[in-house]
């Protein structure tokens, strides 16, 4: 089994500030923003720590070419596809554990 890099999204809350990140190490990435390690951080200051969208991929370009991607999405488009697969906003980070 091969390497896996994901892209994701991260909300405040439904509706609220939006985060798109990228990692080789999905659950590991989404601890280290839920323990807000990093007080400095964009995701600390803004309460944003749930776990609302992620793609799996099995080349790291592919996925840093979607995080480019969706980070020039407008923010309707980020809704839009967030609510596609996940309409109430669930915290997805409980189905990686």
């Amino acid at each position: 089994m091969g390497k896996k890099y994901y892209t994701y999204i991260l909300a405040s809350k439904k509706d609220g500030v939006l985060y798109v990140g990228v990692t080789n190490n999905l659950k590991r990435r989404i601890y280290f923003h839920k323990g807000k390690y990093d007080k400095e951080s964009f995701t600390s200051r803004y309460f944003i720590d749930k776990l609302v969208h992620f793609e799996e991929y099995d080349n790291p370009l592919s996925a840093i070419e979607r995080e480019k991607k969706l980070k020039r999405w407008k923010r309707d488009w980020k809704i839009e596809l967030i609510e596609k697969e996940n309409p109430d906003w669930d915290d997805l980070y409980k189905n990686i554990i």
